[in-house]
């Protein structure tokens, strides 16, 4: 197969081939294509499927051009590696909301079998860093529950753990204070209904987004029940809130270990947890990494940054 591309700006020809061409052998090495460059296209040929891996990276080097005027061997090593991680799925986990502009995928390997082990396992573990899509995944499993009436209602707790602040020092009431440790939870909700529908929820208390210690005392019976940032926990926080499964639920523990703004010395409960729990039978556990993040590029390239600056310490 061949395929001619051509390029949409001839003045950044040398900044897209790279120094001495090393952007378009890179391209030939990954991916087993022949690329040869005449005046302003770009012919590449090959197997079919590599071929049309290797043109849609050309297009997003040039795309990434254009935007921020400057490409590195680094960009075009992720957008290989993206392209293969993020290729859909051959899997019916799409997950059905009410949104109806959108289906709810897997983008990588590592969601694929997070939503496997979510929808297999009455109690779910999942660490990992930001952008990996544990907090979204989760919360789009128990709406898909409870759209199909699978549950009867979702319950979204986060601790209310001061990252670097004092929570005192926040204006307003209670509510106003907790507010934006729970905006993350309403804007992946916001993502899966329209405003009026959510709104409805929340009045009718079928959805529910508090602070982690308004589930002491309570029993949780149909519902999926969802503890977002579970790594500030303290060990007997995270015993409350394992205690308050109940008939028909599903649980879902989601956390980034490497994030613990817990006092020094202190423990994690959601690590206490998983050590303790890990082979007990109906409870699942998932460890999202670095190649599972799918917000803009550079969340990788920070993530990983900080993982050599930790090692280097």
């Amino acid at each position: 197969m061949e395929v001619t591309i051509q390029f949409d700006s001839t003045d950044k020809q040398l900044e897209l081939f790279g120094p001495a061409d090393s952007y378009l052998r890179l391209l030939r090495q990954s991916l087993d294509v022949q690329i040869t460059a005449r005046q302003s296209r770009l012919m590449i040929t090959g197997k079919e499927d590599n071929v049309k891996k290797a043109a849609e990276i050309v297009g997003k080097m040039q795309k990434q051009l254009i935007k921020h005027r400057s490409l590195t061997a680094e960009d075009v090593t992720s957008f290989i590696k993206r392209l293969d991680s993020h290729k859909p799925l051959d899997t019916a986990k799409a997950i059905s909301v009410y949104s109806h502009k959108k289906v709810i995928e897997p983008t990588t390997k590592g969601q694929l079998k997070y939503i496997e082990t979510m929808l297999d396992n009455d109690l779910t573990f999942c660490i990992g860093p930001a952008g990996t899509g544990k907090t979204y995944l989760a919360v789009a499993v128990a709406v898909s529950m409870l759209k199909k009436k699978q549950i009867r209602r979702i319950v979204l707790a986060r601790p209310a753990v001061e990252a670097g602040e004092k929570l005192g020092f926040l204006p307003g009431d209670l509510q106003a204070k907790v507010n934006p440790y729970l905006r993350p939870l309403f804007d992946a909700l916001e993502d899966m209904m329209d405003f009026t529908q959510m709104k409805k929820f929340v009045e009718l208390d079928i959805i529910e987004i508090i602070p982690l210690a308004f589930m002491r005392g309570r029993t949780l019976n149909e519902a999926v029940i969802i503890c977002d940032e579970a790594q500030n926990t303290s060990a007997l926080q995270m015993l409350m809130v394992l205690t308050r499964l109940g008939n028909g639920s599903k649980m879902i523990i989601t956390g980034d270990i490497t994030q613990i703004d817990l006092e020094t010395g202190q423990k994690s409960g959601m690590i206490e947890a998983i050590e303790t729990l890990r082979r007990i039978k109906g409870i699942g556990y998932t460890e999202l990494n670095q190649a599972d993040i799918v917000r803009h590029r550079l969340v990788q390239n920070i993530v990983q940054a900080y993982k050599k600056r930790a090692k280097a310490d």
